[in-house]
């Protein structure tokens, strides 16, 4: 099997931020190079900052497994800029409409 690298770009994010005083403030949709939507990533606020968890099922035996797991730690680095990106904007386009 040849493997070949390719750019891969973030062409879409969607936010829908959560009011419920958990430490989830956000889900998120992302779409890949038009033609891949990973759904139902969680913005969490963590101890320390904020971070993207990938979606994820509870497992029967307790516990959860993510269902998306990205491979390469660029790859994680680009989703969670991009999802943090489209959370600020949001933020800023709804202080700005007060």
């Amino acid at each position: 099997i040849q493997r070949r690298h390719t750019i891969m770009v973030i062409t879409d994010v969607k936010i829908h931020t959560v009011l419920n005083n958990s430490r989830i403030i956000a889900y998120a949709s992302v779409v890949i190079d038009d033609w891949l939507m990973i759904r139902d990533l969680r913005l969490v606020q963590g101890n320390n900052r904020l971070f993207v968890a990938m979606p994820s099922r509870k497992l029967a035996e307790g516990g959860f497994a993510d269902m998306v797991h990205p491979i390469f730690e660029d790859v994680r680095e680009s989703i969670e800029l991009s999802v943090f990106n489209a959370y600020y904007d949001l933020l800023a386009d709804e202080y700005s409409t007060m």
